[in-house]
């Protein structure tokens, strides 16, 4: 089956798990909605790890990756039906440990969390000393809004604070918003795209910048390229990472971009309301799937 300019759709990873030796899977959006994974979703894990196929889960969730891991397990994503757990928050996390590059080694130790309470591990261990206001901090780290259900607009005098003081922010989640059952939540990249219009400097961890697909792709270990698949449900993070790192997608219409193609999971829009989205966004994945799962329901 075909459509939306000739981009294959396909009703499961049955359709093409025979053309791929590892598969790099979003989370929030591909395999769950924030509250429990969508119908099918083990049964396809399950299905890949028997054939010998290599599974790599990277979300931009910024928190650990052990945290993420233990989000997972309490619905169900066990760590059996995976390689390895690798999310943005991780990539943060290791590049303010390791400082081995001048943006990194520049930015101090004091820094200021704009993030909820759980994301508080993104500044422990790694050589950060936590403050609590902006005038004692050097830079910002942003993982999202204070209190899940914040805005843009509930931060922004925080951030024109920051700006005032030049600080730098390091973006530890890329996304503007993901959808936790029926609710939008907005998401760190619109906190720092807020910053970046009021002249802030931002450097971005997670997809679908370059740096964590080098580090994605070293731990999967699969050097031909052609043999790798990466799913998900953002054109702007998960799709555009996959191209510009070479590798072939799977784009899930349902999720992030459901509401507006008018469709739920597991279904696929009319071709041209699809065609559309991929030409208005410059984005075009080399498959469409309709849910993370083996075959159709």
């Amino acid at each position: 089956m075909t459509n939306a300019n000739s981009v294959r759709a396909i009703a499961g990873m049955a359709a093409v798990a025979d053309r791929y030796d590892g598969f790099i899977l979003d989370l929030w959006g591909c395999l769950h909605d924030g509250l429990s994974p969508y119908p099918g979703t083990i049964d396809a894990l399950r299905r890949l790890r028997a054939l010998g196929k290599r599974v790599v889960i990277l979300s931009n969730a910024p928190r650990r990756a052990s945290a993420v891991a233990a989000t997972m397990a309490a619905m169900g994503l066990t760590a059996d039906l995976y390689d390895e757990v690798l999310s943005s928050g991780e990539e943060t996390w290791l590049a303010i440990a390791a400082r081995s590059d001048p943006f990194h080694a520049a930015l101090g130790r004091r820094c200021l969390l704009i993030g909820p309470e759980r994301d508080r591990g993104m500044v422990e261990g790694n050589g950060l000393e936590p403050v609590a206001t902006i005038g004692d901090a050097d830079f910002i780290l942003v993982t999202g809004p204070r209190v899940d259900g914040m805005s843009v607009a509930d931060h922004e005098a925080e951030l024109a604070d920051a700006k005032a003081r030049d600080l730098k922010m390091l973006c530890a989640n890329p996304d503007f918003e993901v959808i936790k059952g029926d609710t939008r939540l907005v998401c760190a990249g619109a906190l720092a795209l807020k910053y970046e219009q009021l002249g802030g400097v931002v450097r971005y961890h997670g997809k679908p910048y370059p740096s964590i697909y080098a580090l994605c792709l070293g731990r999967l270990a699969i050097p031909d390229r052609r043999r790798l698949l990466a799913v998900g449900d953002a054109l702007r993070t998960d799709i555009a990472g996959a191209a510009g790192a070479g590798i072939d997608s799977a784009f899930i219409p349902g999720g992030i971009h459901g509401p507006q193609l008018g469709v739920a999971m597991g279904e696929l829009p009319e071709p041209a309301r699809l065609a559309r989205l991929y030409t208005d966004s410059g984005v075009r994945p080399s498959l469409t799937l309709a849910a993370f799962r083996w075959s159709g329901q």
